[in-house]
């Protein structure tokens, strides 16, 4: 009797020994192991959609994802083409671990709702293109596309994540007055924003665009996250300061400009940016000193930025918003391209520098409950872009480090910290 015992017992403990190095989990890893680095986000929205939630390990081999080993995540990383690991919980244990380690600058998060996401963008076809909503597309992460009207009449309220399109929220037009006012995009431009500005109650399109950045940066107060690059981040804090007095010349709204509008600032408005100057010329497509664009001089083959080096078990925000498979990134160009550092309030954090050029190019704070990111430039992977150039092919850059960076702020949301167990 005490023999057949003895074996049972031995049978059981190979049992647990047998499970223990049985694949439970999908290590989706995001170092240059990866070859779809873009997707990948897509297939980890993809399982929190699905109910499933996950683990993203900061630090980790470029900031991996982790699942529970199931079929049906496994079988759409075939289908999308994402490089996956099967691990056993002996060998997760064993990373959790290594990640635990209280001198080792690495971090688990816990990921466990897909946010709702919002764009910010016009619906008809404008001349440029949007590397938010192409990168959002590529990775095959649904969003809902949000303008002027739906912001008004309370639309943010049914989302947790909002980027704002490469917009002029100064009601402006974008400064394009000087290039392309005898073009036939510009003037339907304009004259659809009017028409739409008075159908909503406004008698300007600058009334109207203050009116939706004021009701943006109420959604984030309430606990919301933004992001926007390129014009849509300094504009929208012009616009915010300029709340009591008239920046824009007559060609754009039919009056003249306060003749006192730099003195009326009210930087206290903002949420990045301070004691700027503003361009009132109509033929300068710029539209203040925050952007650095016309002043570095920085070539195309030696314009890179760094990221920083945050500390993941302490400052687990910037480091997600930082995760990638290289520190150093391909620089870009926008119409607003970069930051001027010295005209960045000293409580917003920098995520990613020129230091040589002393300019910031990727930036983030929080407002109320809510969190903000700026990133400038126009698309990670076009150096200059055109207006009337064709839409960058992603399926040419799936490991873009530049792409990865709004990807980052896409799965910011869904992310709580969680205590490491082993």
């Amino acid at each position: 009797m005490q023999k057949f015992r003895h074996i049972i017992v031995v049978f059981i403990i190979s049992i647990i020994s047998i499970m223990e190095l049985h694949a439970a989990y999908l290590l989706i890893p995001m170092d240059e192991k990866q070859k779809n680095h873009l997707k990948a986000y897509g297939i980890t929205f993809w399982a929190l959609q699905n109910d499933v939630s996950g683990e993203w390990l900061l630090n980790y081999r470029g900031g991996s994802f982790m699942f529970p080993h199931l079929k049906d995540i496994e079988s759409e990383c075939i289908i999308r083409g994402v490089s996956y690991e099967v691990v056993a919980n002996a060998q997760r244990s064993a990373i959790i671990a290594r990640i635990s380690q209280p001198d080792v600058n690495m971090d688990v998060v816990k990921l466990d709702k897909a946010p709702n996401i919002a764009v910010y963008s016009p619906k008809d076809k404008l001349p440029w293109d949007d590397a938010v909503t192409l990168a959002l597309t590529y990775a095959e992460i649904p969003y809902d596309i949000v303008y002027d009207r739906e912001i008004l009449e309370g639309a943010l309220k049914k989302y947790d994540w909002l980027h704002m399109h490469h917009e002029d929220f100064t009601g402006q037009y974008g400064k394009f007055y000087g290039a392309y006012n005898h073009t036939a995009w510009y003037r339907n431009q304009v004259r659809s924003e009017e028409e739409k500005a008075k159908s909503l109650g406004f008698e300007k399109v600058s009334k109207l665009k203050l009116a939706v950045v004021k009701t943006i940066k109420a959604f984030v107060g309430a606990g919301g996250f933004l992001f926007s690059m390129c014009s849509g981040t300094d504009s929208f804090d012009i616009a915010l300061a300029a709340e009591n007095t008239d920046i824009c010349a007559e060609v754009f709204d039919g009056d003249p400009i306060d003749p006192n509008f730099q003195s009326k600032l009210n930087f206290d408005n903002t949420l990045a940016f301070t004691d700027f100057t503003l361009s009132t010329n109509i033929y300068e497509y710029e539209f203040s000193n925050i952007d650095m664009t016309q002043n570095r001089k920085v070539s195309k083959d030696n314009d890179y930025f760094t990221l920083f080096d945050f500390s993941a078990k302490w400052d687990p925000v910037p480091t997600m918003l930082c995760q990638n498979h290289t520190e150093i990134v391909k620089g870009f160009m926008g119409q607003t391209t970069s930051y001027n550092k010295k005209l960045i309030k000293p409580d917003v954090l920098i995520l990613g520098e020129n230091k040589a050029a002393d300019e910031a190019r990727y930036i983030h704070g929080t407002f109320g409950k809510g969190f903000w990111t700026f990133y400038g430039g126009h698309d990670p992977e076009d150096f200059r872009h055109f207006v009337g150039d064709p839409p960058t092919d992603l399926n040419l850059h799936p490991y873009s480090a530049g792409y990865r960076l709004i990807l980052n702020n896409v799965l910011f949301p869904a992310a709580k910290k969680k205590k490491l167990k082993t």
